[in-house]
């Protein structure tokens, strides 16, 4: 699956609270090539603050913050 912006994988991860949002990116991104991007779509507020801290913490690339809907998509580049 290959999305309009670059992005290789799709994880809708609607409707989860934090931290479950990014345990569930984490796993994704870690059976992802290196440069491939993740979308990650999220409805919980707390990750406009979780997402860019993971990112930062494991090496990842945040590309974009995008609204979609009810959610908001991340666009995350696997470091």
């Amino acid at each position: 699956m290959s999305g309009a912006s670059g992005w290789q994988e799709e994880l809708d991860a609607s409707g989860l609270i934090c931290p479950l949002p990014v345990l569930r990116a984490r796993k994704r991104l870690l059976g992802m090539a290196p440069g491939s991007v993740l979308r990650l779509l999220v409805t919980d507020p707390a990750a406009a603050v979780d997402v860019p801290h993971f990112c930062t913490e494991a090496g990842h690339a945040l590309v974009a913050t995008a609204p979609a809907g009810d959610a908001t998509a991340y666009l995350i580049r696997r470091g």
